[in-house]
């Protein structure tokens, strides 16, 4: 093993950032995230590649952009022939294991990791009936209005149970037991090296959460902080989106418990983190291991009256991430430089001593964490691009590129105005710089970096033929009904309403 480290993923699904302590939350919803960033590196301007789950997930894998890809809904697939962190590190010696959720959406399900545990709570293909969610069917994202006209999603919340908390029980215990073999394996004189990834459901929506969590929320969390726009203080896509969330008539009460479900929902999952960190050094395995906390994407809760992701706003575009690698990365420290989760498989690569992907367009972040720059530098990006051949992509087609550089956030929406945001002077993104004069030559120039190797338009017609060709693939799927090799099975009476 010599000075490889272990490492340890801790990959989440929907956290907004800004629910948790390390990044200014004051309810103690993540104690044991609280305690890793105590113990590392927490970076303040990370991002997802695009704010949807499969293709900021496969993005992640492959270093590279949804558009280069071809990912970019759902239902998009990765192809298998595309190197992964996971085939890196492999190649490097590794045993690299995936817990739970992948969101992986075709035939392969290791996309190069060597082990596949638990595996996703839906079926590995389209056309296939979904995971069962009893009567939080819909409840699970923007998936239209109940009886009452309000989204599902707020309509069914509060307290109770979802069956996505039930197979992060089952990830927890396989990452848990998993690390005590590899432990015993490392006392017994194996030092092979080990990557392991614990992917969560969790805090993704159903907002339903356990009676204990629940209560402890209940009451304490506040309204949202951030307003509405008024009417044309935004660009037309994000008006349409908040519209066909049907989010709108929601009131006070629906809100309140929604945000009292979510925050129990974070503090779930971070128990189950700090139980996984415990088996980590109950394991032995805690003194040369390299952990990371990140999630897809984050979540609105309600701010600026919208809920779930899909936009560029920071609640939505923006992740946490957390580095801690005793001895080797300072702790205690905080970096601004503007990064992506796309770097993490070429940090995990760097630790390792692995081969790097030839086509990742992924930077190491472990000079950045051991030398924190006090500035906002760096650039990335993240992309948006629906289609209608799934629900749930929207009722519309958007194309939809964002770019960070440095303090400046510039958003291009095909057929709509652009957004531009100071984020060091406004870091709410209340004062929209789109149509300022003096700053026309700084929006003309980060418009060309988004748009150089970015085409709308022949994004658009290969979105489009892709459509056509998923349609045979769902009917397919809903004919033969082809079996899945990694999904745990949710039963209806996994999921309840109190």
């Amino acid at each position: 093993m010599g000075d490889r480290p272990d490492i340890l993923f801790l990959f989440s699904d929907q956290h907004a950032r800004s629910v948790s302590g390390a990044y200014g939350d004051p309810l103690g919803a993540t104690p044991h995230l609280d305690a890793l960033a105590a113990q590392g590196v927490t970076f303040d301007n990370a991002y997802c590649p695009s704010p949807i789950c499969t293709p900021s997930r496969m993005s992640l894998l492959t270093g590279r952009w949804p558009h280069e890809q071809s990912c970019w809904t759902l239902d998009d697939m990765l192809a298998s022939d595309l190197p992964t962190y996971a085939h890196s590190l492999g190649a490097a010696g590794y045993r690299t294991i995936s817990v739970g959720r992948m969101h992986s959406i075709g035939p392969d399900q290791l996309h190069g990791f060597s082990e596949r545990l638990v595996g996703d709570c839906g079926p590995n293909w389209m056309g296939v009936a979904r995971q069962r969610l009893g009567p939080l069917v819909g409840a699970q994202g923007p998936s239209g209005p109940g009886p009452d006209g309000l989204a599902r999603s707020l309509a069914l919340s509060g307290r109770g149970q979802s069956g996505y908390e039930v197979v992060d029980d089952a990830t927890t215990q396989a990452a848990c037991d998993r690390l005590a073999e590899l432990g015993r394996a490392r006392q017994g004189g194996d030092d092979t090296p080990f990557c392991m990834v614990a992917g969560f459901i969790l805090p993704h929506c159903p907002f339903v959460a356990r009676a204990g969590d629940y209560d402890r929320f209940e009451g304490r969390v506040p309204a949202p902080r951030l307003p509405k726009p008024a009417p044309g203080a935004e660009p037309e896509w994000v008006t349409q989106w908040r519209a066909e969330g049907c989010t709108e008539a929601a009131d006070a009460k629906a809100v309140e418990r929604a945000r009292a479900a979510y925050w129990a929902l974070v503090h779930a999952m971070d128990v189950k983190i700090g139980k996984i960190l415990d088996a980590l050094r109950g394991a032995g395995l805690g003194e040369n291991t390299l952990i990371i906390y990140a999630s897809d994407h984050g979540e609105h809760a309600g701010e600026r009256g919208l809920w779930w992701k899909n936009t560029m706003y920071e609640e939505s575009a923006g992740v946490p991430l957390i580095l801690s690698w005793p001895g080797h990365l300072p702790e205690g420290s905080r970096c601004r430089s503007v990064c992506n989760l796309v770097d993490l498989g070429a940090t995990m690569i760097s630790a390792a001593g692995a081969p790097a992907l030839p086509r990742s367009r992924g930077r190491d972040l472990l000079p950045r964490a051991r030398a924190p720059d006090a500035g906002v530098t760096g650039e990335t990006f993240s992309e948006y691009v629906t289609d209608l051949s799934s629900p749930w992509t929207g009722k519309e087609t958007k194309c939809i590129r964002m770019i960070r550089s440095g303090r400046w956030k510039y958003v291009h929406a095909e057929g709509d105005r652009p957004m531009l945001f100071d984020l060091v002077a406004d870091p709410d993104e209340i004062d929209d710089l789109w149509d300022r004069p003096e700053h026309a030559g700084l929006r003309d120039e980060l418009k060309a970096r988004l748009l150089a190797g970015w085409n709308p338009a022949a994004i658009r017609a290969e979105v489009d033929a892709r459509c056509a060709e998923k349609e045979i693939l769902r009917e397919w799927g809903r004919r033969t009904r082809p079996p899945s090799t990694a999904q745990f099975l949710i039963e209806d009476s996994d999921n309840w309403l109190d």
